[in-house]
């Protein structure tokens, strides 16, 4: 009889973002939209991109990209937005192109590695190691109230 248990495998939206793959805790994502139009707030900080009106909501939109100290964006291909639930209510993140949900073993997850900058690692939870890349995990609630 075999007495060990192990964790259930938790499920993560993915997306990418300047070639990375990073993921966020499915249950903290409330959608995934094409980046809309947004309002511009005089002296926010870098991060905030704007704010959104979904469905009658006022929604901060971020950049993932700039909270991460990522290099600018050169594609002309439309950011998509990803929409998640946050103690500071809903928060749109810009990202690049979204992926899959996945499924991952919670026995699989690593810590970050101290090596990575200050910045990232303040926004990331762990990694998991996949068959050919690295799975990030984000902190939301961090990720969300991220500002230069």
């Amino acid at each position: 009889m075999n007495t060990t248990t192990s964790a259930p495998p938790e499920s993560y939206c993915t997306f990418l973002v300047d070639g990375l793959l990073y993921g966020i805790e499915v249950q903290k994502v409330q959608e995934v939209i094409r980046a809309q139009p947004t309002t511009r707030v005089p002296l926010a900080p870098r991060v905030v991109r704007g704010l959104m009106n979904l469905r009658g909501h006022i929604v901060s939109m971020l950049s993932l990209r700039n909270a991460l100290g990522l290099a600018p964006r050169s594609s002309d291909r439309p950011e998509m937005s990803v929409i998640i639930r946050s103690s500071e209510g809903p928060v749109g993140l810009l990202v690049d192109e979204i992926g899959d949900v996945m499924r991952v073993d919670q026995a699989d997850c690593e810590s970050v590695p101290g090596t990575l900058h200050r910045r990232q690692r303040s926004f990331l939870r762990c990694a998991y190691k996949l068959e050919q890349r690295l799975l990030l995990i984000l902190d939301a609630d961090r990720v969300a109230t991220a500002m230069d």
